[in-house]
């Protein structure tokens, strides 16, 4: 899981007639397919009793048996099977549907080696109050500053560790263990594989990565469970992962999505509607692999969410903004697609950044992949 983002992006101009509307539910009839394999040590080949495998971004995993082999049961689509194990490197393996039945996935894992320049390197650069310095920059942008945020702790933030490299003005957070993330506003634990957190301060970019599980809160209490649900639903709506299926599905204008292009004309940037969303995105669906590729027409696109408005804490920090929708800028690398999964998973997603009001929203609005509206 890849975001990266710019707080100086600016607001492009609109040019568009928009009128707001209500969407529908989308219901999802789901099918689960079996996938399994072992782990082993990349050296010795040994098996790995207790290693942690689990589907990027979900509630699904498990952990190996004295064999080192594992099962998992995931509903259609696409993943990152993630595997990680104390002292060793994490390893990632895409799948999607077309591994149903493979029970003989093998992925070995090589233990983590230190350099002397590196370890070095880190102990000048590392910030000795990081944590009172740093922290709350760190949760601001890597939590959020949405409604949800109030209603998000890390369990654990002795496990982050703060670098701050004068030479490159960066920031680089990492974390000695996987942050424990407790969402009292959507009902889910997040244990949070934290590859790394960056902030160069001469751009104003920021970049983090890392491989969340998510657990569903348990409750008897009925109120709270409609709470959450319908918490989960508001936080649903507008996301990257309600596009990306509203996309895949061909439903964008049905779900309360517009898309434009951003154009330079006369050495002035202007967004212009686009009238065929999916000639526009080049979208392509091969029926054998269940796959939709899109590859848009222009590198930078501008998305429209209008069934819901921003969040008042986003326009109160963000002036210029519109107030009757949301909206996005998503940029893509030059020459490259992305590729969706019936559930919403995309890939490369390094070759796709965000901007504007879907980067505010980071990992308190967070759903997982296998989340679906009943």
């Amino acid at each position: 899981m890849r975001y990266r983002y710019c707080k100086k992006y600016q607001m492009k101009k609109i040019i568009a007639s928009l009128y707001l509307f209500f969407g529908s539910y989308i219901v999802f009839s789901q099918s689960n397919y079996p996938v399994g394999g072992k782990v082993i040590d990349a050296a010795t080949k040994l098996p790995m009793q207790a290693a942690s495998v689990f589907a990027e971004n979900t509630t699904i995993g498990t952990a190996t048996a004295a064999d080192g082999t594992f099962h998992l049961q995931l509903p259609n689509g696409g993943y990152d099977l993630v595997v990680t194990f104390t002292g060793y490197q994490t390893e990632t393996r895409r799948i999607s549907s077309a591994d149903a039945g493979n029970s003989d996935i093998v992925i070995e894992i090589k233990q983590k080696e230190k350099s002397l320049e590196d370890v070095v390197v880190r102990s000048t650069a590392e910030v000795a109050d990081g944590l009172a310095k740093y922290g709350e920059f760190f949760l601001e942008n890597f939590i959020g500053k949405t409604a949800n945020s109030k209603y998000c702790t890390i369990k654990n933030k002795e496990a982050l560790k703060f670098y701050f490299y004068r030479r490159a003005n960066r920031l680089k957070i990492l974390a000695t263990a996987p942050l424990e993330i407790v969402n009292e506003a959507l009902g889910y634990t997040i244990k949070y594989e934290l590859d790394s957190f960056t902030h160069e301060y001469n751009t104003q970019v920021s970049q983090y990565t890392g491989s969340p599980l998510f657990e569903e809160m348990q409750t008897g209490n009925a109120e709270q469970k409609e709470k959450w649900n319908a918490a989960r639903l508001h936080a649903y709506n507008g996301s990257i992962l309600h596009f990306m299926r509203s996309l895949y599905n061909k439903k964008l204008s049905e779900e309360g999505f517009e898309i434009q292009f951003l154009i330079t004309v006369n050495e002035k940037e202007m967004a212009v509607p686009v009238k065929n969303f999916y000639g526009g995105l080049n979208y392509e669906k091969d029926d054998s692999t269940q796959l939709v590729t899109a590859w848009p027409n222009q590198t930078e696109m501008v998305v429209i969410y209008k069934n819901e408005e921003p969040e008042q804490s986003y326009l109160d920090a963000n002036a210029e903004q519109p107030k009757k929708f949301q909206l996005s800028v998503f940029s893509f690398v030059p020459k490259e697609y992305i590729i969706i999964e019936q559930n919403g998973y995309y890939f490369e997603q390094k070759d796709f950044t965000v901007n504007q009001y879907l980067a505010w929203e980071k990992v308190a609005d967070m759903l997982p992949y296998n989340f679906y509206l009943k």
